[in-house]
């Protein structure tokens, strides 16, 4: 008996010292990725980062507030009537950071070691400063240098830092990026969805996102604004279109093939089957946005917005006509259908590329920093006619029939005011912003906020939260109170209130 039990405790020790030797082999997941393919992260942190939330943020609010979109609905109305919705201000920032953002970080992470993928890590950079500066300038104060840190430094409740110093950092960051970029090394390649893995395409967006960001600082610091400004410059912005930064879209299978400028509006609002009578949000273009086309006789018109006659959109200036911003009562079915909406053949086609940076709004800033005494090689004039031009050349990123070849009649109708005043000119150039950058409501309501251009003016509907001003800003979530209350605290005691009304740093 002793002898069998000696047996049966050997037989268990060993069984244990086999077990302890094979643990790890054991209880190691074979179908599990110790390190992901930073290719694969990069295209969803593309796709992720464009996807966001484009019918919350930048149709019902950017899109409303700039008077770009109307709608007679209250509840979708958070743009348009001034109103406060938590489910339409917080979806953005609630989405950007475990998606888009948590992606680059993990990219950047992987690659912050490994010196020959140099270009794939400097690239990484230039696009994770796209991403930050689309939600500072949304919100203000936000996490920055702490974001995406829980697994590499187990930073669960990230600070939330200045928009000073993240504005600071992500020109720094471009700055470093663009001179990091080897033309001799490899980069993504196909895995990257704007350039292709195109380096020196990817230097001059990140010099082109640097003088947008260096614009933006006009109004809070003028000298640091113009030393900016003149870097990106010296470094080589987008001029041609062909250097201009577009992602392409397919029509499915899935959504995120699909261009969100399209199929999220479509989805939650302007579908095809109700033919402009029974939009789901009451969505249309507004008034404001519309007789402008009209009233400079604006060609784009006709590429941008569509009124629905039966089961197909006419497309012809005549016709269309804008919906009034801050409106309660509902138009009937009929009536509704005679307001314009975006043009489902172009920029509400599933499958129409988006454009994310190009030649007419590089020319447009490079017109202002002109006609501020910055850049001396062009006038403000000759600039400001290259951006129309451009603007006019890019509608044929929706096929080549819509590309308007000729803009000597609308610049003859509308010309640049040489002998105006600064104000004068600042308006020209931005109604252009305006106009051009139409379907990125984000980056317009930015600039807007910047320069005040075009003048607009804002509606007074009961109930509003502004005092009938067209908001600042858009609040935090509500969930950042209960879950990162401390660090959002010390936010809004530095930033002000978290209110619509309150400032961002650079628009101070």
């Amino acid at each position: 008996m002793k002898n069998t039990i000696l047996y049966f405790a050997g037989l268990l020790l060993f069984s244990i010292t086999a077990c302890t030797k094979d643990f790890e082999e054991i209880n190691t997941n074979p179908n599990a990725v110790e390190k992901g393919n930073v290719n694969f992260i990069f295209s969803k942190s593309q796709l992720d980062g464009l996807n966001n939330n484009y019918f919350f943020t930048n149709i019902l609010q950017c899109g409303g507030m700039i008077q770009h979109y109307a709608t007679y609905k209250e509840a979708s109305g958070v743009g348009d009537k001034y109103l406060n919705n938590e489910v339409y201000y917080s979806a953005y920032f609630s989405q950007a950071y475990p998606t888009a953002i948590n992606e680059i970080s993990i990219v950047i992470e992987n690659l912050k070691n490994a010196p020959n993928d140099s270009n794939k890590l400097n690239i990484s950079r230039i696009w994770k400063a796209y991403l930050y500066h689309r939600i500072t300038d949304l919100y203000g104060d936000i996490p920055y240098f702490d974001a995406a840190k829980s697994s590499t430094s187990q930073i669960f409740l990230p600070k939330y830092d200045s928009q000073e110093s993240i504005y600071k950092d992500l020109l720094k960051e471009l700055e470093e990026a663009a001179l990091g970029l080897d033309p001799s090394k490899s980069s993504f390649g196909n895995a990257d969805l704007i350039y292709n893995g195109d380096v020196a395409k990817w230097k001059k967006f990140s010099y082109s996102l640097m003088l947008r960001l260096g614009m933006r600082l006009t109004k809070v610091d003028p000298a640091l604004s113009k030393t900016w400004v003149n870097k990106a410059i010296a470094g080589g912005v987008i001029i041609n279109g062909t250097d201009n930064a577009i992602m392409k879209y397919t029509d499915g299978p899935n959504d995120f093939n699909r261009n969100p400028s399209a199929f999220d509006p479509r989805r939650q609002d302007f579908s095809q089957g109700s033919f402009g009578q029974k939009n789901g949000e009451g969505g249309k273009l507004a008034k404001t946005f519309i007789d402008l086309l009209k009233t400079t006789a604006d060609p784009r018109i006709s590429v941008y917005a569509g009124v629905w006659q039966g089961t197909t959109q006419n497309t012809t200036s005549a016709v269309q006509k804008g919906f009034p911003n801050g409106i309660k009562t509902a138009p009937s079915p009929s009536e509704q259908a005679t307001f314009s909406e975006p043009n489902q053949n172009t920029v509400f086609r599933y499958d129409a590329p988006l454009m994310i940076l190009s030649n007419a709004e590089t020319n447009l800033y490079l017109a202002e920093a002109a006609l501020r005494g910055w850049y001396s090689t062009e006038t403000d004039k000759s600039l400001y006619e290259k951006a129309v031009k451009a603007s006019f050349l890019n509608t044929g990123i929706y096929g080549a029939s819509y590309t308007i070849n000729d803009a000597t009649p609308y610049l003859t109708a509308n010309p640049y005011k040489t002998n105006g005043s600064f104000d004068e000119k600042m308006n020209q150039i931005h109604t252009q912003i305006w106009i051009a950058l139409f379907v990125d409501e984000q980056e317009i309501y930015a600039n807007w906020r910047r320069t005040g251009y075009p003048t607009l003016t804002p509606i007074n509907f009961p109930g509003n939260v502004t005092n009938g001003t067209i908001p600042r800003r858009i609040k935090y979530p509500t969930g950042e109170y209960s879950v990162n209350s401390i660090n959002l605290s010390e936010a809004t005691k530095r930033q002000g209130a978290d209110t619509f009304t309150t400032r961002v740093w650079w628009d101070k």
